[in-house]
C-alpha cells in the first residue's frame, strides 16, 4: 500500500462511477455498497480520546497494508493533510464530509480507479465502499463482499452472534450496510412529479438524499436513495430491496421525458438550448446555477437534442470539475467564492466551445 502525502487528482474526469457506463447511465449516474464496521476491544470513535483513535487507525492502517488488495491502493492521513485534499475527496466520493471535518488520526484508502475506498474513523472505526457507474448495484455488494472478506482476515471486527455487525449508530446494527443509488431525474422535477418519488421512497424504508447523502439536500435534479435500517435483513435482502425498487423510478422518469418529447417539445428544447448558451457564454457562474444547466445538458445530450459531441461523459466531467475543491487544484491554489465564480465559467466556455 502506498503511503502519501496528498490526493493528486487528475485534471480530468473522475473514477470509475463517472465514466457514464454501466446499466441505465442515463438516470442512474452511480450504485454504492457502503459497509460499517468497528474493532472489537476499542470504543466508538465518538467515546475514543485522541489515544485510543491514535491506536485504531494504526491496527487499520497494518490491516489494510497486509491486505490482499493492499499492492494498488494509495493511503492518505487526513490529520496531516491539507484541507483541500479532503474537499476534493469530498466531491470524488471517497470520503464523506464527517471524515474531512473531524479531528484527531484518521485517513482514507483508495483504488486507483476510485472505485473501491475506505475510510478509517470516521462515525465507524471502518466504513468501506464500492462505487460503479449506472444501476450495478448487485457488481458493487459483490466487490464490496469480497474488500470485506479480505479485511476480516487482517482486523478483529465487533460482531454479535444477536445482533450481527455493532456499529455507533443504531440505524447500521445488523448487516452494517447501505446500499444507495444516485439519480439524475430532470423531467419528475420538470414536470412537479418528484414529490410522489419521495413519499414512495418514504413508505418503502427508502431515505432520499443530496448529492453528497445524510445531511443534504437534494438540489439541481440529482437524487441519492438508500435504505434506512439494517437490522433484521440479511445483505442479499437489503441490496435485492432496491433493485426491485429502483426501476420504477426509472420507468417514472423515463415516461416524463417521452411525454415532455410528444407533449412539450419546444420547452424540453428550449431549456436544453439556453442551458447550452449560457454554458458557452457566462462570464461568472455559481456551482449551484451550473448544476442547474449541466443537468439540462445532461438530459438534452441523452435526447439527442443537442450536438453529438455533448455527451454523457463531458458532462459528468464537468459536473465533478466545477466543483469548488477541484477548481481551486485547477487554478493552483485556494480562491475566495467570486474568483471560483469565474473560474468555472471559463472552465466551461473553454470546454464546450472546443465542441
Amino acid at each position: 500500500m502506498k503511503l502519501v502525502t496528498t490526493f493528486e487528482a487528475p485534471a480530468a474526469l473522475g473514477g470509475e462511477w463517472l465514466t457514464g457506463r454501466g446499466t441505465d447511465a442515463d438516470i442512474v449516474i452511480s450504485s454504492r455498497i457502503r459497509l460499517a464496521r468497528n474493532l472489537r476491544g476499542h470504543r466508538f470513535g465518538a467515546q475514543a480520546d485522541a489515544e485510543e483513535r491514535a491506536a485504531i487507525e494504526e491496527e487499520i492502517r497494518g490491516g489494510l497494508s497486509r491486505s490482499e488488495f493492499a499492492a494498488e491502493m494509495s493511503y492518505l492521513a487526513l490529520h496531516g493533510a491539507r484541507p483541500l485534499d479532503g474537499e476534493l475527496l469530498v466531491e470524488r466520493h471517497l470520503i464523506s464530509k464527517e471524515l474531512h471535518r473531524g479531528e484527531g488520526p484518521r485517513g482514507v484508502c483508495w483504488s486507483p480507479d476510485e472505485s473501491v475506498s475506505v475510510m478509517v474513523c470516521e462515525e465507524d472505526h471502518v466504513r468501506l465502499q464500492v462505487l460503479r457507474s449506472g444501476f450495478e448495484l448487485e457488481a458493487a455488494w459483490t466487490a464490496a463482499d469480497s474488500v470485506d472478506d479480505a479485511l476480516a482476515r487482517r482486523l478483529d471486527v465487533a460482531f454479535s452472534s444477536r445482533f450481527g455487525y455493532l456499529t455507533c449508530c443504531p440505524t447500521n446494527v445488523g448487516t452494517g450496510l447501505r446500499a444507495s443509488v444516485m439519480l439524475h431525474l430532470p423531467a419528475l422535477v420538470y414536470t412537479k412529479h418528484i414529490e410522489k418519488v419521495f413519499q414512495a421512497g418514504a413508505k418503502m424504508g427508502l431515505a432520499v438524499r443530496g448529492l453528497y447523502g445524510e445531511g443534504t439536500q437534494p438540489s439541481s435534479d440529482f437524487f441519492q436513495i438508500s435504505n434506512q435500517t439494517c437490522l433484521g435483513r440479511s445483505e442479499h435482502d437489503l441490496v435485492e430491496s432496491l433493485q426491485r425498487v429502483v426501476p420504477q423510478f426509472i420507468q417514472y422518469e423515463r415516461k416524463m421525458r417521452d411525454g415532455l418529447l410528444r407533449g412539450d417539445r419546444a420547452a424540453l428544447e428550449d431549456r436544453s438550448w439556453r442551458a447550452w448558451g449560457i454554458l458557452r457564454a457566462a462570464r461568472t457562474i455559481s456551482t449551484e446555477e451550473a448544476l442547474e444547466h449541466l443537468s439540462a445538458l445532461r438530459l438534452g445530450a441523452h435526447l439527442s437534442i443537442l450536438p453529438g459531441a455533448v455527451t454523457m461523459e463531458l458532462v459528468n466531467e464537468l459536473f465533478l470539475m466545477c466543483q469548488p475543491a477541484h477548481l481551486q487544484r485547477l487554478g493552483g491554489g485556494p480562491m475566495e467564492p467570486r474568483a471560483r465564480d469565474v473560474a468555472r465559467a471559463d472552465l466551461m466556455r473553454r470546454r464546450l466551445g472546443e465542441l
